[in-house]
């Protein structure tokens, strides 16, 4: 049962195709496998967060491969101007550099490469230093340069020969030049790509900002107006706005129309009248009305002030929002983009068109360059020509439904948002169980909101199944569940005691009592096998016979049915920001190895992650078995580290259930003793550090999708239960708030998992995913991420095995390859 996907590829002009590369096809590079090839890697234009872990991967993953690997300093500058520009890299020289913002090798506009004697100077340069390869990260015009460059390599080389300038052997050596792109960009504008570099990170400064402007506005019943980035795009302020449940947004794409004005003072002016004490106006700085004159956010200042009379701030974030340690999304996804990156420079033929590294959903894969800025120059230029509605539809379907989605959730009432009657409605329970997680809130507040908005109500469940048990129900209105979307925990409190625990007869007691329709189930592994044991019981007990559906919500995502849960994504922040904090803990101290100890059960997700995040020198987890002797291997590859290079400090991420005798405490011993007078050796266990904090704009935002998606489905699947009027009433029948007698339902499709497979938002059967599940060590059986596994190991060491993501999935076909065998 998929649902339309969540995210996709954005749409486009009809006339412009972007082609899409699937990698090297079922080859697995070993160590060395590329000597001989030169890359160079450079940052250019404006500078985002996660450009350095890019260039970090660039370097390592071209060292692995055997490549020499040159850093170009300054951009296209440092191109231009050659000699200590472009720097030969080494392993070392790119450590510690993952956590850091900005970019550590420079990036500088340069207006001698618009000429064609600058790019002729620069392909000296470069064909000195026997490159003919370039990873580029930048937005579409330092792309666009790389692409005009590639195309005239050619006629500079013959140029340069004819000169005297280079050799015969020099110019047949570097005959071709190969262009991989990354785009690193906070606003998110470039077409192709789900996420730029910088986006995310981009995001938390902003939602930082947020979160603490509100409680000094609350203070004293301010209104604050917050000005974000966005000159041509405002997807930064359309998904800040939703993360932060802010009363009024202005983005460029979605002016708004004339009376605008009334329409904004006469909310806040209702919002005071109901007891709300501070306001949140977010204003992209490219906004404008439908007739295209700018808003700005001293113009909404003067607005409130005068008609309301409102205590009214201005805040510019500025180039906050470019700045401070990147996130862990980011870091992640400028790693796996700047192995691929290398990949693809080394599959590259001279004819290769130029290709830039996108995100798909949770994959990465290779496309076409031109194709990719084409489509972007499309959306610029609809936004010149004011055809707001095509650039909507440019920047695809998942921006459309984030200004669908705020525009919903955040009225004041749900009578706001539609005028029809509903001839139909529900009462839908939401119960929450298992451990807390952030964006578990953000769901429930989404779910209530999109409920009432179709004309159900939402009855919620306090004390987890305890509380369905003895009857704890409390209707939620909409102004209930304001302010929900960025706290942690559970409002509605939450618990692990599973149905039969409990009582599968007290349960049904209650639920047959209660006027439920259907059942919200929030939470974790627990979760999913409570509404498992709810529908094998459906034959013993008839009040189990509703539609039911879980939402993924876990630290651990460990959950089947989905690629990601919530809370995930906030537990690997807090994760991330803590072992940062733990090695400049040790920065006055030289050669010290930390151990650290996450969560997850048997579930490595968080230690695989994080590690690759943090920057580990290994993470062990359970599904992947190690031995004594390991450890020993890996101890030993520390104390050459340390020994031989200038890295002086080390990380490794432990699962606590990586193994039962290998356990955490092990391990730290192991090193401590091995490494005596090599390094000193210190133990970390995070606990529940990892479920706190405030939640992600990741996990709000996905939390917000789950809740809509999963009010949508129990509503469609209580329609489908609707009795015509001329069938004969069971006795076992439910009575809707609007008279309809609904059948009971033992459907395996009445009881789903919602999840996020791929690019697609799906609904699978609980029935279904008991068979996809390990129940003793509960997870599921196949698990995305491991493939991630060997790109720790690589950008940790040079002895490890990769796969290409892009064929990942082939390989896994063949089944001639598991990760699990990988050689540490």
């Amino acid at each position: 049962m998929a649902d339309e996907p969540e995210v996709t590829l954005r749409s486009h002009d009809p006339q412009e195709h972007i082609l899409t590369y699937s990698g090297l096809e079922g080859m697995i590079p070993v160590p060395r496998s590329y000597s001989g090839q030169t890359i160079g890697v450079f940052t250019s234009g404006g500078d985002s967060q996660g450009m350095n872990a890019a260039v970090r991967a660039v370097v390592r993953m071209g060292l692995y491969l055997g490549c020499k690997v040159y850093t170009i300093k300054e951009g296209y500058q440092g191109m231009v101007d050659g000699g200590d520009h472009i720097v030969e890299s080494t392993w070392s020289g790119v450590s510690g550099t993952i956590e850091k913002g900005g970019t550590i090798i420079g990036s500088a506009r340069c207006k001698a490469f618009r000429e064609r004697e600058g790019r002729l100077k620069a392909a000296g340069n470069l064909v000195r230093c026997g490159i003919n390869n370039l990873v580029c990260i930048g937005g579409d015009g330092s792309l666009t340069g790389a692409n005009l460059f590639k195309q005239e390599w050619k006629g500079l080389l013959s140029e340069l020969y004819e000169a005297g300038e280079i050799s015969e052997t020099e110019m047949q050596q570097t005959m071709y030049l190969n262009i991989a792109g990354i785009v690193g960009s906070i606003d998110n504008d470039f077409c192709g790509t789900d996420m730029t570099i910088g986006t995310d990170t981009a995001l938390h400064r902003i939602i930082e900002a947020v979160d603490a402007i509100g409680t000094t506005a609350s203070s004293h019943q301010r209104c604050f107006v917050m000005e974000v980035m966005g000159r041509h795009c405002g997807y930064l302020a359309l998904v800040a706005a939703m993360a932060s449940e802010a009363d009024y947004v202005f983005i460029p794409e979605n002016p708004v129309a004339s009376g605008w004005q009334e329409q904004l003072c006469g909310k806040l002016k209702q919002e005071r009248d109901i007891g709300q004490r501070l306001n949140i106006i977010i204003v992209a700085e490219g906004a404008i009305d439908s007739h295209g004159q700018p808003i700005t956010a001293n113009d909404v200042k003067k607005l409130v002030t005068e008609r309301l009379g409102y205590d009214t701030r201005v805040t510019v974030l500025g180039h906050v929002q470019r700045g401070g340690n990147p996130s862990a999304f980011d870091r992640l996804l400028a790693s796996r983009m700047g192995a691929e990156a290398v990949m693809a420079l080394v599959d590259a033929s001279g004819d290769t068109p130029a290709v830039v590294i996108a995100l798909d959903g949770n994959q990465i894969k290779r496309r076409s360059l031109m194709g990719c800025v084409k489509r972007t120059l499309y959306v610029q230029e609809a936004m010149k020509n004011k055809e707001f509605e095509k650039c909507i539809e440019a920047r695809g379907r998942s921006f459309a439904k984030n200004i669908s989605i705020y525009k919903t959730l955040s009225k004041l009432s749900p009578s706001q948002t539609t005028t029809v009657p509903h001839s139909v409605s529900f009462i839908f329970g939401v119960v929450a169980v298992g451990a807390p997680a952030c964006g578990a809130n953000a769901a429930v507040r989404s779910f209530v909101r999109t409920a009432l908005v179709d004309g159900h109500k939402v009855l919620g469940v306090y004390d987890s199944l305890a509380g369905l048990a003895a009857g704890k129900f409390q209707l939620l209105e909409w102004s209930d569940v304001h302010g929900w979307t960025g706290r942690g925990g559970s409002v509605l409190g939450t618990k692990r005691t599973l149905p039969q625990v409990i009582g599968l007869s007290k349960l049904a007691a209650s639920l047959e009592k209660s006027p439920i329709n259907a059942l919200l189930v929030i939470g974790g592994y627990e979760a999913f096998e409570a509404v498992t044991q709810l529908v094998n019981s459906r034959d013993e007990y008839k009040a189990f016979r509703i539609p039911m559906v879980v939402v993924p919500s876990t630290i651990s995502n460990n959950v089947p049915g989905t690629d990601f849960s919530l809370g995930s994504d906030t537990s690997l922040n807090e994760i991330v920001n803590i072992c940062d904090r733990i090695k400049q803990s040790a920065s006055g101290s030289k050669r010290r190895i930390f151990i650290v100890e996450t969560m997850g059960g048997y579930c490595g997700y968080l230690a695989t992650l994080s590690g690759l995040a943090g920057g580990a020198d290994a993470a062990y987890i359970n599904e992947e078995h190690f031995t004594c002797t390991d450890l020993q291997n890996d101890c030993e590859i520390l104390i050459k580290k340390v020994d031989n290079s200038e890295i002086q400090r080390g990380l490794i991420l432990v699962n606590e259930k990586a193994n039962s005798h290998y356990n955490t405490d092990f391990i730290y011993k192991l090193f401590s003793e091995e490494g005596k007078g090599h390094f000193s050796t210190r133990m970390n266990v995070l606990g529940h550090m990892q479920q706190g904090g405030s939640a992600s704009p990741f996990d709000r935002n996905m939390g917000t999708k789950f809740g809509m998606k999963a009010a949508h489905f129990l509503a469609k699947q209580c329609s489908s239960l609707i009795q015509s009027e001329d069938t004969e009433s069971a006795q076992d029948t439910k009575v809707s708030p609007s008279g309809c007698q609904l059948t009971p339902t033992t459907s395996p499709d009445s009881a789903c998992m919602l999840g996020v497979q791929r690019k697609e938002i799906v609904f699978t059967p609980v029935s279904v995913l008991i068979t996809q599940a390990n129940p003793e060590k509960r997870v599921p059986l196949n698990q995305w991420w491991l493939k991630l596994r060997a790109l720790l190991k690589i950008l940790a060491r040079h002895d490890a095995v990769y796969t290409t993501e892009a064929e990942e999935d082939l390989l896994r076909s063949r089944s001639s390859f598991s990760f699990s065998d990988l050689t540490v």
